[in-house]
């Protein structure tokens, strides 16, 4: 418990200026006259502190962006990363990613996450791009300058991977551009930290707004969402990774991964952090049996690029962020939130500053005319259910050598390992 309020002290402090903001809204409403006219307007006099904090991360998200994602290509050791078991285990992240999105999908037209309608935000939301013009503005932007903005980060992405790509091939990470976009990365990166210890007070302006607008409706609303996310998340570990398991490892591979993920599961909900968890992940690997080039592949990967949990979390932010603007959530519109769910997850996830540039792209995509209630709302949801996000995300790492050591070891990898007495029961 000391190690994880030590490793959350940041988490807590935004959990407790959200709940402080919540309380300040109900006990200080927008009370309207007989005709609907505003006669106080309550705790929306504190928004003010919100739209500090969402004007600096809007003005400082852009540069970040495109100097993180440029940046990590242009220092690459390489261009080519082919071979059999980084296909596989890139093919496998993505699949892993789909399902864990699609289930969440699923659950969220099951269980609708907002049980009413927000009035005030309904019909402000604009409509989602056709295909034809999706495909124009994911790529490009008829005007250089455009391309700076916050209502174009897609064709930002692809202009900083294509620029990132042209540093690489000029020389790569011994050029002075690419330390150059590095250095600046690192500054971008403590000048967004500066700006995130003023998250809590942000955020109770933020949240003391919306609930003295909306009524306590919206803090059981919340309260539903965080609830249906971390059930999700554990039904997901206790199902669907055993499910991986059996696939990866043949016929008593779940019980052999159960007995040993308890330990990097714990570890990755306790730190918050895949990159913590790598070690544990190895360990247990070792245990297990799987092979060094596997897991030192994995592994490492796994910690930037396997983001099941954040996948599931991207669409239940869209499905919340719908369900308060009073929008539909169907088929056509989750085909391409699942889409952005597995690209922002696992493309992103690699990149400093890559959650929250996931999160800015699912706002630009799908409410791109309500960046200013849509983003902060969906940050507060990333922050909030990150321990199980990222307890899945890391903890799926190890379950995931089981698939990629099927196709490079054959189908009886574990069976070999147990007979040759590569295997010790803990």
């Amino acid at each position: 418990m000391k190690r994880f309020l030590k490793n959350n002290v940041f988490l807590c402090c935004m959990l407790l200026g959200i709940i402080l903001g919540c309380l300040a809204g109900a006990i200080w409403p927008v009370v309207l006259d007989g005709n609907g006219n505003v006669v106080s307007k309550g705790a929306t006099g504190l928004e003010f502190l919100g739209t500090v904090f969402i004007n600096m991360m809007f003005c400082v998200v852009v540069p970040m962006v495109f100097f993180s994602i440029a940046s990590a290509i242009a220092n690459m050791a390489g261009v080519k990363r082919a071979g059999k078991l980084m296909g596989t285990t890139i093919v496998t992240f993505l699949a892993t990613a789909a399902i864990a999105g699609v289930l969440m999908y699923v659950v969220c037209r099951i269980f609708p996450l907002v049980s009413g309608q927000y009035t005030a935000a309904e019909g402000e939301v604009g409509e989602t791009l056709g295909a034809t013009d999706m495909i124009v503005n994911f790529f490009t932007k008829p005007d250089f300058t455009e391309l700076f903005s916050r209502r174009a980060i897609l064709p930002l992405i692809v202009a900083a991977v294509l620029f990132g790509f042209g540093v690489q091939l000029a020389g790569g990470k011994e050029t002075k551009t690419a330390r150059l976009m590095e250095d600046i990365t690192a500054c971008i990166m403590k000048t967004v930290k500066i700006i995130t210890y003023y998250a809590p007070i942000g955020f109770f302006g933020f949240f003391a707004s919306l609930v003295a607008s909306y009524g306590p409706q919206l803090i059981g609303d919340y309260s539903r969402t965080l609830l249906i996310y971390y059930i999700m998340c554990f039904a997901y570990v206790l199902i669907f990774f055993p499910l991986y398991a059996r696939f990866g490892g043949g016929k008593g591979a779940e019980k052999v991964m159960m007995r040993k993920l308890f330990r990097p599961a714990a570890m990755a909900f306790g730190s918050c952090s895949s990159v913590a968890t790598i070690p544990t992940n190895i360990e247990v690997s070792e245990e297990t049996g799987i092979s060094k080039d596997v897991t030192d592949i994995v592994l490492p990967l796994g910690a930037t690029m396997h983001m099941d949990g954040s996948a599931m979390s991207a669409i239940i932010k869209v499905a919340f962020l719908f369900g308060i603007f009073g929008q539909s959530f169907g088929t056509g519109k989750a085909i391409l939130a699942i889409i952005v769910a597995v690209f922002s997850s696992v493309a992103m996830s690699g990149i400093p500053g890559g959650g929250g540039t996931g999160e800015l792209v699912i706002c630009t995509i799908f409410f791109p005319d309500q960046l200013a209630i849509a983003y902060p709302i969906a940050i507060a949801l990333g922050n909030l259910v990150d321990p199980p996000a990222t307890m899945v995300n890391a903890a799926g790492d190890y379950v995931v050598s089981f698939i990629v050591s099927r196709y490079v070891d054959g189908r009886d990898w574990l069976q070999k390992r147990l007979c040759a007495g590569e295997y010790e029961k803990s």
